[in-house]
């Protein structure tokens, strides 16, 4: 792992610990943040797990405070344990809050890594907000129903392949989400079962979602001599991950762009590409835009797949774990659809389901599945609440701890989809409140633009699997209702990994025909 390489090459390479030493600076008098006191030279590195941060910076959270200042080498690092603090500055601050720090960005610009285009990344810019206006145009709230059919139709595959091979029900969940949005992005009908592309998807998600944390970002900012480490040698993930995904991003970003731009279908892309002649008849401006669209569209659906699969990841779990918590789940759905299964759920469906919506909420909150967000930086300094926060420093929304946040969330660690009950507007699930878990989606500016979409696709996928199948821990497999003992995947977004057994409530002839009855 780089972080560790990094560590044993600080003691060989002189001129990179001349570097990180501190330096002094002008905080206008002011202090900054509380925090951990950092060790010479490293700063905080020691005694955080960079696969899992944000569980050292809960600790901090709850010994220094809602905000927390520590430094990794030469990095200044802010931490925002709170939803007030988070909501002070992210959003009611957003224009010095808006962009990303200058460590990720130099990771994305190491030319063989090939994701500098992503939107999720991009500093806050023009060439941003050309992409923000193009996701703006396709999932804006009020063209959510839209996509409906497709997140219906992608739900009754996922529970048919369930029914044939459960065994492998992460592969289905990914197939799932990606399908989906790949269908909305660019009108692209992936197989229902071990499509090529997918695996593509997936395995350039695994590299980004493992490389792209401010933990190694500040270490191969601060040591650049790692780019240069061959691949083989010991500890080189990021060299080699980066070249892997030289190969995979070509094909990811390019075949499904050019099979929307060569059909009449409507898409996201051929929609933002029929719109370009009505702005411009200038040719270059007319590539800029082509451009922005295709790189929007590519880092739009990789964020969405991750995140949606994770969740359900999530949700499983917490069916395992709380068997009482599925059982009310599946007498509301059996109260509306019938307990002979007289129909599969729909859409409308939706109003009479609280406590599903409910399920989801909690699934949000309990274990928020980008636990840090999406790292902010500041443009400029900024004083809050007495404290000096410095400019370029990397501020991060720790959603984890504002999810287990026991004043808001009594008996956080446990998964109690009733604390919902009150909160959930059933008429429109998707809108969000001030009090509710919409800190899941991120803050200000940056906040998730398709969340709304996704917050229909886990409704499709949740209310199918819970109305065929009874989901129950394999056998052998026990560990306590808070969640001990579960192993999660590290990186910027993680889920857990447990085995598991999903028991069909009826036959497969009998949801077969059903699904056939409703496409």
């Amino acid at each position: 792992m780089a972080p560790t390489l990094a560590l044993a090459l600080l003691s060989l390479v002189s001129f990179v610990v001349v570097r990180s030493l501190q330096k002094k600076r002008d905080t206008k008098g002011l202090p900054l943040p509380p925090g951990p006191p950092p060790l010479p030279f490293v700063g905080n590195v020691i005694g955080i797990d960079t696969d899992h941060p944000w569980l050292a910076y809960s600790r901090w959270g709850a010994e220094y405070g809602e905000i927390v200042y520590s430094r990794l080498f030469s990095q200044d690092i802010v931490i925002i344990n709170s939803e007030r603090v988070a909501h002070d500055l992210l959003d009611r601050r957003s224009h010095n809050y808006s962009t990303r720090p200058p460590g990720l960005m130099h990771v994305l610009d190491f030319p063989s890594f090939g994701t500098e285009f992503a939107s999720i990344f991009l500093p806050y810019s023009d060439r941003w907000r050309l992409h923000r206006r193009i996701f703006h145009q396709a999932f804006r709230l009020e063209a959510a129903p839209s996509f409906r059919p497709i997140q219906m139709r992608n739900a009754h595959n996922l529970i048919s392949n369930l029914l044939a091979s459960s065994d492998v029900y992460g592969t289905h969940l990914h197939t799932f989400s990606t399908s989906i949005i790949m269908s909305i992005v660019y009108d692209y009908s992936t197989a229902p079962l071990d499509d090529p592309f997918v695996a593509l998807v997936e395995r350039s998600l695994e590299i980004s979602v493992r490389e792209l944390r401010p933990e190694v970002a500040a270490v191969i900012a601060e040591f650049p001599i790692l780019e240069k480490l061959p691949p083989w040698l010991p500890g080189a993930s990021f060299v080699r991950g980066a070249i892997l995904q030289r190969t995979l991003v070509p094909l990811i970003v390019d075949t499904p762009f050019e099979h929307a731009a060569g059909t009449a279908a409507p898409s996201m892309v051929s929609d933002a590409l029929r719109r370009i002649p009505e702005k411009t008849k200038d040719e270059q401006e007319a590539a800029v835009l082509e451009k922005a669209i295709k790189e929007a569209s590519a880092s739009g659906y990789a964020a969405a797949s991750e995140t949606t699969t994770s969740t359900l990841y999530v949700f499983l779990l917490a069916m395992v774990l709380y068997p009482e918590v599925q059982a009310r789940a599946q007498a509301e759905i059996d109260s509306v659809i019938g307990e002979a299964l007289e129909r599969l759920p729909d859409w409308d469906d939706r109003a009479s389901m609280p406590y599903i919506n409910a399920v989801i909420q909690e699934t949000l909150r309990w274990f928020p599945v980008v636990p840090l967000g999406i790292p902010h930086a500041t443009v400029n300094d900024d004083v809050y609440e007495g404290h000096y926060i410095p400019k370029g420093a990397t501020v991060m929304a720790n959603t984890w701890s504002m999810a287990r946040n026991p004043e808001k969330y009594p008996n956080p660690t446990r998964f109690m989809p009733e604390r919902h009950m009150s909160k959930v507007a059933v008429e429109e699930p998707s809108t969000h409140g001030p009090d509710d878990i919409s800190f899941a989606f991120g803050f200000g500016r940056r906040v998730c633009v398709g969340r709304h979409v996704a917050d229909a696709s886990l409704f499709a996928a949740v209310v199918n699997i819970l109305a065929v199948f009874s989901v129950k821990p394999a056998p052998g497999w026990n560990v306590g209702p808070d969640a001990e003992g579960v192993k999660w995947t590290g990186g910027v977004t993680t889920h857990p990994v447990f085995p598991c057994i999903f028991t069909p409530r009826y036959t497969k002839e009998r949801v077969s025909q059903l699904i056939k009855m409703q496409c």
